[in-house]
């Protein structure tokens, strides 16, 4: 009976409705901003360590091994290369990239060939976007997106984490 007569009672189930509604969209926010910070944090646990070529452990690691260990945090796997990477999840332009997406470069001497691959850990501004990854002369560090080098090379983002 109770759904049959709603005489007057409009607005208060709307509102209860509304709640609910409300309350499992900001669950579901919560969610990725925890898987997010657990992928970050997995990937800073390997700030320092040296770049290999193949590599996936802390003896040694390229950047797509380094973002195939971070997302295990999360029960995540991604595909092994930074070229298969780019094709996981939706694309996002570069000025709307949040903490948790994957920025992809081109590195090589093809220009539009994807050879690299890192993780959005900080957006501070507009011009000050840091992302983790695997430098091949200084292993795994966190850089600025916006840095000269990094900026020329850029290619496109995705986000993985919904």
């Amino acid at each position: 009976m109770l759904f049959f007569n709603l005489k007057g009672k409009q607005p208060f189930y709307f509102l209860i409705i509304w709640v609910f509604l409300a309350s499992c969209a900001s669950h579901k926010a919560r969610v990725k901003e925890e898987k997010v910070e657990k992928v970050i944090i997995a990937a800073r646990s390997y700030v320092g360590t040296p770049y290999k070529y193949g590599g996936t452990t802390r003896s040694g690691m390229d950047c797509s091994g380094l973002l195939l260990n971070a997302f295990r945090a999360i029960n995540m796997e991604l595909p092994r290369t930074s070229q298969a990477q780019s094709k996981v999840g939706k694309e996002v332009k570069l000025k709307e990239v949040e903490p948790g997406d994957l920025v992809f470069f081109a590195t090589g001497k093809k220009r539009r060939e994807i050879t690299h691959v890192g993780l959005v850990t900080d957006k501070k501004s507009k011009d000050n976007v840091k992302f983790i990854h695997a430098s091949t002369t200084l292993g795994v560090v966190e850089t600025n997106i916006y840095s000269e080098y990094y900026i020329k090379r850029f290619r496109l983002a995705r986000r993985v984490i919904e």
